[in-house]
Parts: C-alpha cells; structure tokens; sequence
C-alpha cells in the first residue's frame, strides 16, 4: 500500500493506542466505583463467553467479512505458504515457546518473588493460552494492516480445525496432567460467533449490495461507511473487559506485571519469527501481516474455560490467563504499527 493511503487513515485511527489506553483506565474505573455495570453485563453468558463482547466482537469483524470475496477463497489454495507458515508457528513452534520463556522468568529471574506452586501456576496458565491461537480479534489486527480478508478467513478457519485435535495433548503434554479435556461447547459457539455467523453475514450483505447497485458501489460508497466500525467496536469491548477485570487488576498489581513479561516477550518472539518467514518465502505484506497476527495473539474465550474447568475461577491460573486478556491489545497495536510501517520490506 502506498504512502498516500497510510497517510489517509483518520484522526481516530491515527491515535487508537490513546483512546484504547483511556478505555482501559476507564473499564477500570468503572469497576472500583460503578461495580452495578458489569455485575449487570456479566450475568449475560453463555459457555464462558460474554454476549455483550461477542456481540461487539461481531461488529468489528462484520465489515471486513464484507471484503471478502469468494473467488478470492479459491485462489488460496494456489499458494499455500501462508497457511504452512501459520500452522507450523502456531502448533509446532508457539506452545513450545510459551513454556520454555514462561519457565525460565517463573522459576529463575522471578523466583526470589514468587513460591514454587505460584510458578508453576503461572505456567500453567501461560500455556493454556499459548496454545490456542486467536480466533476472532485476527480479524480486528489484518483489517488494521490491510490484511487480506479472504486469506485471513482460511488462515483462520484451518487453525480452528486444528485446534479441535491438537490443543488438548499439546496442554496435557506440557503440563504433564491428565483428565484435559476441551470444553465443546465454548469451542464451538465461539467458532460460529465470531467466524461463522459474521461470514455469512458479510457474504450475504457483499452478494445483495452488488447484485443490487453493482460492484463500484459497494466499494466506493458502502463499505466507506463502516470504516470506523471496528475500531468503535474494539473501544467498547475494552471498556468492558477491563471493567469485568477491574477488580482482578487492582487486587493483583505486582503479579500482573511479573506474569506480564514472558507473555510480551513471548508475543513479540512468535510474530516476528512468522512476519520474517513470510518475508523469506517471498509472500505479500497482506498476507504476512495475518500471519504473524494469528500466532501472536490468542483465543481467551477457550483459554478462560480450560483454565476455569481445570483449576478454579479463583485460582493463580486463572490469573495469569487474565493477564493474558490485559496485556494483549497494547501489544497487538504496537506490533500493528511496525507491521504497517514496515511494508516496504514486502513485494506487494
């Protein structure tokens, strides 16, 4: 893409780390001194998903499922190497890396702070987020990089059939228990809400706008009027992750920022190492940049339940999933703007 276009993103855009910082902050405050509003949110959930975030979820990913096109799907098959780089990343690099960075900074650099179960709490925590590669916020990160919609969705949709065999051993594997077992139910409503159901949508809106005003139209007119849609949306359900995590927060301060530092060492580690394979294997920037978006990022809704199901709400690992949810999104954008600003590096 072009200087000229990169210079066109919107005021709103242009400063989105200030206004997710401030949702954030005010998520947070909004725990300490208005409690009523997510004690009321958090009664809507199903499977350990949130209806009120899927719904805003849906709404980020809506408009770009709009993009997509279906020819376009057909012709991922003809290059391939996008999708080996996620899946090699994802499942025979990513789990691996969680566990060998979290162990190191649990059990050494951070063990004059925290006790042996606490660690190893902490680890466990780190690795059942690791190994669920993201499902729905990759949407959010390729449509911020002008990533190709139609790849994304197949990058996407094959992780998640992946995730249906390999994530439970891998966990069981690295955390040396037994009686792992994936809770289906959140599995699955998450793959229909926040793949399923928003393509047939966007599909369905693409088919009938250009069938009914034609092609230009739907893209010089129609779609211009959701530019700002996702990034709403992400501002919203900021707001309210953080103030269902306010409390969690503010009791957990200085863990939070222990278990914080091997889950950001570990993000930056796994994008680069599928941003520079894809720069090797000669794919296009909007290709590259889902990529290493999918593998940096996770999928919390799975992630909570495992760790829920296996050690308790309440419990350090628990925690350590949260963090994961806390520390995610800044990272996500930072590692946004270096993919944006390091387009030149590909052959578009």
């Amino acid at each position: 893409m072009s200087e000229k276009k990169l210079s066109g993103i919107s005021f709103f855009e242009r400063y989105l780390t200030v206004w997710v910082l401030l949702c954030m902050v005010g998520g947070v405050l909004i725990a300490r001194f208005i409690p009523a509003i997510p004690d009321f949110l958090s009664q809507y959930e199903y499977a350990e998903i949130s209806i009120p975030i899927a719904i805003l979820i849906w709404v980020m990913i809506y408009p770009m499922m709009m993009k997509v096109d279906f020819k376009s799907v057909k012709n991922v098959s003809r290059d391939r190497k996008g999708l080996y780089v996620t899946w090699v990343v994802n499942w025979l690099i990513k789990p691996f890396t969680m566990y060998g960075i979290s162990a190191f900074f649990f059990y050494v650099v951070f063990s004059p702070f925290i006790s042996d179960q606490l660690a190893q709490d902490y680890l466990a925590g780190a690795v059942i987020l690791g190994a669920a590669p993201c499902t729905a916020m990759v949407f959010v990160w390729s449509h911020l990089t002008r990533g190709n919609p139609a790849y994304t969705v197949v990058q996407v949709a094959t992780n998640d059939l992946i995730v249906l065999f390999a994530y439970t051993p891998i966990v069981a594997l690295l955390l040396g228990v037994t009686g792992v077992s994936v809770p289906w139910d959140t599995l699955i409503l998450s793959i229909v809400l926040f793949v399923v159901i928003p393509l047939v949508a966007g599909l369905a809106t693409r088919v009938m706008m250009v069938n009914k005003k034609g092609i230009d139209y739907f893209e010089q007119q129609f779609l211009p009027k959701f530019n700002q849609t996702t990034t709403i949306g992400l501002l919203l359900t900021l707001l309210i992750i953080f103030s269902f995590q306010g409390e969690t927060i503010l009791a957990n301060t200085a863990h939070i920022g222990l278990i914080a530092v091997p889950l950001i060492i570990q993000t930056f580690l796994i994008f680069f190492i599928a941003y520079y394979a894809s720069k090797k294997l000669k794919l296009t920037h909007d290709i590259a940049a889902p990529a290493g978006m999918i593998g940096a990022s996770n999928f919390f809704e799975l992630s909570v339940a495992v760790a829920i199901a296996l050690f308790g709400v309440t419990s350090p690992v628990a925690l350590a999933v949260t963090v994961g949810i806390i520390v995610e999104v800044p990272v996500m954008l930072l590692l946004v703007k270096i993919a944006n600003h390091t387009r030149h590096w590909f052959d578009d």
